[in-house]
């Protein structure tokens, strides 16, 4: 077997999150794992690579701890959409892929995530009606080509958008009802037998792309698939993640529906456990933090995402005081428009802001770090790992440039890294020890020739999916209506009389 080679990385400055500081260090890399960090100039074999990082600010690469990569060649295409619109939107902005366009959007999106900064990422991925062996080995092998890891969880369910939302499927006059049949998914048994046959025949974990379940929505999935679900996450010993109390009227169906919150629900099917994370969370009342902590499990908090959908504000703080570990993602592009941590850091520490005057509730810049960093990685069940700068960890690193105008002055570290950067000052990144970005020059993937595949594939999706979105514009009003309709019935008060209910409650206007 080959020696592992050795890379030192001297001079560069390294982020002490919680000291707010960044003293000078230097770095001592075998192989795709960090061995010693120490003083400037400590000594390296002789035939340790060097790699010169003066001017440069060294942090933990960043962890997208919940994102979707079919949305990313969906960039753009939506505007004032709500989450239900978003999802009766599917089949225009996602119908029609082929393998190529699968792997294509992948690779857009961790080209992006790579380039602003972010090493790591949570991919809840979509295929229609389910997803397929084939589909999921090119969507991983797009991560792998660019060098970047990521735990794949293919979103599945057995009941439609249409049937999900209680009382929408008979608000549809009979036309549009037999229109939207079309969108039916496969049966549950037909999308484990997918999963199944994909867990066994997995080829790339070598490459640091991993496999998870993800049950798309409680809901959208009957209780025999979350128990299935459950059992392929026990067998093949993956993470469970999961969307839940994402928006008001996801809340309102639960207790219609199930008699409880969706957490509640499923922590009644024992789906609750460190291996469990929330999708966004903004509805989750103080008991279903309660929960959530107590059984270690995760939440994975999308700022950017929540504010453009209408969702409301998840309240970070009350998680983290309820012991739920807490990581930061930045949801789907098509739905977020950008895969930029940098933004949704500020974000979060903006967002716990304006939830009320009591600045000593908001959340810090070093807590948000921290959750965009190993926070994140724990969710991905990487937390011994990945997400910090340490002895024993992967050698992740980002290299910002202390010339960019970002950083002039440096005045403190872990603020700026929040407030200021924007992925602009992304100078270099090593991902496992190799750079994958190199002078804000992405070394793995041809740009260009990425650009003009994406755009014949848009072209081709544009026409094949006129009709679907033409029966988008026929939806419209009618979800537009109902969904939020449904939002306004008040929730169980007696529920939220013993822990207090978060999301909305926090927003500055009353609903």
């Amino acid at each position: 077997m080959a020696k592992a080679a050795m890379t030192i990385i001297r001079g560069g400055r390294v982020v002490d999150i919680r000291g707010h500081a960044a003293p000078k260090a230097d770095i001592l890399v075998k192989g795709d794992t960090i061995v010693e960090i120490g003083r400037p100039g400590m000594p390296a074999p002789p035939d340790a690579k060097t790699i010169d990082a003066s001017r440069r600010l060294l942090h933990p690469g960043l962890i997208n701890g919940h994102t979707h990569s079919h949305g990313n060649l969906a960039k753009g295409m939506g505007d004032r959409l709500t989450l239900e619109l978003l999802l009766t939107a599917g089949p225009w902005m996602s119908g029609n892929r082929t393998l190529e366009d699968k792997y294509l959007s992948s690779l857009i999106g961790a080209a992006e995530m790579v380039l602003k900064g972010c090493t790591a990422a949570y991919d809840l991925s979509g295929e229609f009606p389910m997803p397929s062996a084939d589909g999921l080995a090119a969507i991983g092998q797009a991560y792998a080509d660019v060098g970047m890891r990521a735990v794949l969880a293919p979103m599945v369910s057995d009941t439609s958008f249409f049937e999900a939302i209680p009382g929408l499927m008979e608000r549809l006059p009979a036309g549009l009802r037999k229109d939207v049949e079309s969108y039916r998914v496969a049966p549950y048994k037909a999308s484990v037998g997918q999963m199944k046959k994909a867990l066994q025949g997995w080829k790339l974990a070598g490459k640091g792309v991993s496999l998870a379940v993800a049950p798309t929505i409680p809901h959208h999935c009957s209780r025999e698939f979350l128990l299935a679900c459950l059992k392929l996450s026990k067998d093949y010993d993956t993470g469970l993640h999961t969307h839940v109390s994402e928006s008001k009227a996801q809340v309102v169906a639960g207790y219609q529906l199930y008699g409880s919150t969706l957490t509640a629900y499923m922590d009644s099917l024992g789906m609750v456990g460190p291996n469990f994370t929330v999708g966004h969370g903004v509805w989750l009342d103080g008991d279903d933090m309660k929960l959530l902590g107590d059984k270690g499990a995760s939440v994975s908090h999308n700022p950017g995402s929540n504010m453009l959908l209408g969702n409301g504000l998840a309240d970070m703080r009350a998680m983290l005081e309820a012991k739920v570990n807490v990581g930061i993602g930045t949801d789907g592009a098509s739905c977020s428009d950008n895969q930029n941590m940098y933004e949704n850091m500020r974000l979060a520490a903006m967002v716990s802001h304006v939830q009320g005057p009591d600045w000593k509730r908001w959340i810090t810049t070093a807590e948000v770090l921290e959750a965009a960093t190993a926070g994140s990685a724990r969710a991905l069940g990487l937390g011994d790992r990945i997400g910090r700068l340490e002895k024993g960890f992967k050698a992740d690193i980002v290299f910002l440039d202390l010339d960019h105008v970002n950083w002039i002055p440096c005045n403190d570290a872990t603020n700026q890294i929040v407030n200021t950067e924007d992925g602009s000052g992304v100078h270099s990144v090593m991902i496992g020890g190799r750079m994958v970005v190199e002078n804000r020059k992405l070394l793995t993937v041809d740009v260009a020739g990425l650009a003009a595949k994406a755009e014949k594939s848009r072209e081709r999706r544009a026409a094949a999916n006129k009709p679907a979105k033409a029966l988008y514009d026929r939806l419209e009003k009618i979800v537009g209506t109902f969904c939020p309709g449904l939002a306004k019935q008040p929730l169980h008060i007696d529920r939220f009389g013993g822990g207090h209910h978060h999301g909305y409650g926090h927003m500055p206007h009353k609903h």
